[in-house]
């Protein structure tokens, strides 16, 4: 399993992923879910998958090798908005299952999903979440953060907390305790995160960090967390000794 994350603010982007890929109880491993493309003064594109990893490093790699070819169907820098990147990924993506998909399928699901944010000069950064058939929804103010993979339980934290004001430290911040939650509840989502913090028109992919079990960081953001918590569930009034069966 896998979780990724995406929050779209005025002030820019965080992206985030996991690192953890099993194929059953003993094909644990780790792997990079989070592909950095950029051309700088111009062009930075953050792309988050999840799902059949032959698929999702298929898709990236190809992306990736056509950068700067000057192919106008395949070529991010060619793109005049991050729309035209999501309908790249997206086609790519199609290509992808369309070629492999029949191959794939008696061994197991060759499907996958696609979180992709970023900017192009000219317009603000955009976030898109891209399905295994190819089509696409935007973030928007009214929904400002996108997740695949294993969702549920790093979304409470995020509906709660996130609005459109939040700072881009304290979304990052959000973002990591999102990812504590799901660890501590799903086994086949683990360290390493691989975070990205997006200024809006820095162009610039410098704010990118992995962060093991034994960064001092994550490990004060996670027990921060945690006795912040039992403080607080301390200091709320207790359940009365009747309960009022009319209020």
């Amino acid at each position: 399993m896998t979780y990724c994350l995406g929050i779209l603010l005025p002030s820019g982007l965080v992206m985030a992923a996991d690192s953890r890929s099993n194929a059953g109880v003993d094909q644990i491993a780790r792997v990079h879910k989070m592909a950095l493309i950029e051309r700088p003064g111009n062009c930075v594109i953050s792309i988050l998958s999840a799902g059949n990893l032959g698929t999702t490093q298929s898709v990236v790699t190809s992306l990736r090798e056509a950068a700067g070819s000057g192919d106008l169907n395949h070529d991010v820098f060619t793109a005049r908005t991050m729309f035209d990147v999501a309908q790249m990924l997206g086609n790519k993506l199609r290509e992808v299952i369309g070629h492999e998909g029949n191959f794939v399928q008696p061994y197991g699901d060759p499907n996958a999903s696609f979180l992709v944010g970023g900017q192009i000069a000219g317009e603000a950064p955009r976030l898109f979440e891209i399905y295994s058939a190819g089509n696409f929804i935007e973030a928007s103010d009214r929904a400002n953060f996108l997740q695949i993979g294993e969702t549920k339980y790093g979304k409470p934290i995020l509906d709660r907390a996130l609005t459109n004001e939040t700072s881009l430290d304290d979304a990052a911040k959000l973002t990591l305790l999102s990812f504590d939650a799901t660890i501590r509840s799903n086994l086949s989502v683990g360290t390493p995160i691989d975070i990205f913090r997006y200024a809006t028109d820095s162009f610039s992919v410098a704010d990118y960090a992995t962060l093991e079990d034994r960064n001092q960081y994550w490990r004060t953001l996670r027990h921060g967390f945690m006795d912040g918590l039992s403080s607080l569930i301390a200091q709320l009034p207790p359940p009365p000794a009747v309960w009022n069966q009319e209020g």
